[in-house]
């Protein structure tokens, strides 16, 4: 499954976040994506609302998709949500977010790392707290999860268990131990990919897809199960 990206969740059955377009953050993914997942894992699925790349300060047309997909994939069998929205000024769009939320209703919600882009996290965090969110995934507003490690500590620290901090960014099997040692951290988000040839024996090589700044036509990007053992067994002798 080349679209999906892992959740691992230490000390249960675990999770799936689904998504499309890996390279943009991930996006909203296909229902039909869903529906085949659905049939072939026994775990939770929470799927992705996010209807484009880049910020996430949204139209109102852009609303109506978020809202139309949410009330899609809850039919269809979703177990949960990642979403989230922003002003303009770097808030949390608490209004809005209670809208989704309240369309996605009963299912639980994560807020994704937008929150990685807010003015003040510490600010933000009790917004979420407020809000009813269950989790918030994060790299501690930076690049990577190693290197915004002080700052997710500081949030677990004031989230006092109100809300689940899931750090999420550049995790690998070489930087999980110390992440989830340095932070206190119970659960934890990666994609646990690697890359697979295509089977294709004819290529030009002449031609993208894409932006120039896209995956090539050749390779695969896959969800590796083996790395995704390794990460649960090492996140299992750390906790």
């Amino acid at each position: 499954m080349a679209k999906v990206l892992m959740t691992v969740i230490v000390n249960s059955a675990g999770r799936l976040e689904l998504c499309s377009s890996l390279l943009e953050g991930g996006l909203t993914p296909s229902l039909g994506l869903l529906q085949v997942v659905k049939q072939y894992v026994k775990i939770p699925v929470y799927v992705m609302i996010r209807p484009r790349g880049g910020d996430f300060l949204y139209s109102d047309q852009e609303v109506e998709v978020m809202r139309k997909d949410i009330e899609v994939m809850k039919s269809q069998g979703a177990d949960g949500v990642v979403l989230g929205a922003l002003t303009e000024d770097g808030r949390v769009d608490a209004e809005l977010c209670m809208e989704l939320m309240a369309a996605a209703r009963p299912l639980p919600t994560t807020f994704h790392r937008a929150f990685d882009m807010v003015h003040d996290p510490a600010v933000a965090l009790e917004a979420l707290i407020s809000l009813g969110f269950q989790r918030v995934l994060t790299s501690g507003c930076d690049s990577t999860s190693l290197e915004g490690l002080p700052l997710i500590k500081r949030l677990i620290d004031q989230a006092k268990g109100r809300i689940i901090i899931m750090p999420g960014g550049g995790i690998t099997e070489r930087n999980l131990q110390r992440i989830l040692e340095g932070s206190g951290a119970q659960e934890f988000h990666c994609s646990a990919r690697s890359s697979r040839d295509s089977a294709m024996k004819f290529r030009n090589t002449c031609v993208m897809m894409g932006a120039s700044f896209s995956a090539p036509e050749y390779g695969l990007k896959v969800a590796d199960v083996g790395k995704v053992r390794t990460l649960n067994a090492i996140a299992r002798n750390t906790l």
